[in-house]
């Protein structure tokens, strides 16, 4: 049968409508997964965590997204600026071509055609993601009163980290420039991780280490590389393609082993991954037992009634999900 003109016209008008409704997040390149460099583990190392901001809209290919993540093999990831389409086929590669097998679960913020493609009448959920290789319970998923120029919030998990359950938190805090936004922010997520001895806080926090909006997250717990803290002498590698340190594995109650960053082509964020010791028990920072709290004067706040001291309820808005409100 021969296809006349006007046909030809109408299928061609109709593949770009297809590629226009698909959206920004639709992967580039790279059909197939590619293959693991020969320093690469084999399989999940189960004490290892990692937080990755994997950029979008940056039209980077899932399959190099999945390699990433592959090369080192992490217990669990933490990921932003995600959208669900883009992480369920992560996963796919993941188990399909490397073996590895994680569970998931989702902190969506917003949904935006922009950042995550679908229909203009259903556009995608954009938000974090964490990734686990072993099941996760008591999700949960809470919005930033405020979240600055695009909706912001955090997600935790509770999750098993070298054989021990710990409790696993993720965030993006507000963009650059708006440092009222993000204090405001992480006195809500300071508040909910003051409430747990052991926990683990991964996330872009869109801040340097000294940044006086970190300060209540700094009496709390510390960052994964003993050389960063958060004063001038401290000594952060930088986790972005502009040299600052924006990414942050902060740890409470638990002892870090040994950390690496590795910039990435496919992000504007480099990989931040690090080995635990979940079986001894760290001090918490901030704690009496903290040598540097017993330096410090004043003592390290309490925040576990920080919500309320900032006007806020926690709202919850199914069984799995929660949401503060300004009262």
């Amino acid at each position: 049968m021969v296809l006349g003109r006007g046909t030809h016209l109408l299928a061609g008008a109709l593949i770009v409508t297809c590629m226009v409704l698909i959206g920004p997040s639709a992967p580039s390149g790279a059909p197939f997964a590619r293959p693991l460099p020969v320093e690469a583990v084999r399989d999940v190392v189960p004490n290892r965590v990692m937080t990755w901001n994997i950029c979008n809209p940056c039209e980077e290919s899932n399959a190099d997204r999945a390699a990433e993540i592959a090369t080192y093999a992490p217990q669990v990831i933490g990921l932003q600026e995600a959208c669900v389409r883009d992480v369920e086929r992560i996963r796919e590669y993941l188990e399909n071509h490397y073996g590895l097998i994680y569970h998931v679960e989702y902190g969506m913020v917003l949904r935006n055609w922009g950042r995550c493609g679908g229909v203009p009448w259903s556009p995608g959920a954009f938000g974090q993601a964490v990734l686990s290789a072993a099941p996760m319970t008591d999700l949960v998923n809470v919005e930033y009163p405020e979240g600055g120029s695009e909706d912001r919030g955090y997600m935790a998990v509770t999750t098993a980290v070298g054989g021990r359950p710990v409790r696993v938190f993720n965030t993006h805090l507000a963009q650059r420039r708006q440092e009222a936004v993000r204090a405001d922010q992480t006195g809500v997520l300071a508040a909910d991780v003051a409430r747990h001895d052991r926990a683990i806080v991964l996330g872009d926090f869109n801040a340097v280490p000294n940044a006086p909006e970190l300060a209540g997250i700094w009496g709390l717990a510390a960052d994964t590389d003993p050389q960063c803290h958060p004063s001038p002498t401290g000594d952060c590698k930088p986790t972005t393609d502009w040299h600052s340190k924006f990414d942050y594995i902060f740890l409470r109650g638990i002892v870090p082993l040994e950390h690496r960053v590795h910039p990435t082509p496919h992000s504007d964020h480099h990989l931040l991954h690090t080995d635990l010791d979940t079986a001894q028990v760290g001090i918490p920072a901030g704690s009496a037992g903290d040598p540097e709290s017993r330096r410090s004067t004043p003592p390290a706040p309490d925040l576990r009634g920080m919500p309320s001291l900032l006007g806020l309820q926690l709202v919850r808005c199914n069984s799995r999900s929660w949401k503060v409100q300004c009262r």
